[in-house]
């Protein structure tokens, strides 16, 4: 049985007609829609990963400041009586080069935090 275009209802094709129009003006706004929601969950992930980083750096730092009041407390006691300007130099200049080590580990440690 072959249908011929003619014998179609026109009710029918106007409803066709209607529904492709409908699909197609909707496609546009069901793409924007999905773009947005695209861009706000990047940037709440992009604020979730600032907020870890930022704790990963106060935890850093609060170790950094631990070690060099551990190093000062490991100080002998003696040095403690006297003044600083009779403390042995030697001791002190390594005390300052561990410390600059650990300030100078920081930007690494940074850097490494921000690449994962």
């Amino acid at each position: 049985m072959r249908l011929d275009v003619a014998s179609v209802n026109r009710q029918i094709t106007d409803a066709v007609t209607q529904i492709n129009t409908t699909v197609l003006a909707a496609a546009s706004a069901q793409a924007i829609g999905t773009i947005y929601q695209v861009l706000a969950q990047a940037a709440g992930l992009s604020m979730q990963n600032a907020v870890a980083r930022q704790q990963q750096m106060n935890t850093i730092n609060s170790a950094v400041t631990t070690q060099g009041v551990n190093l000062l407390y490991s100080l002998p006691t003696s040095v403690a009586a006297r003044s600083t300007t009779e403390y042995d130099a030697a001791a002190l200049v390594a005390l300052l080069i561990e410390l600059r080590a650990l300030l100078q580990s920081l930007p690494a440690q940074r850097s490494a935090n921000s690449q994962s």
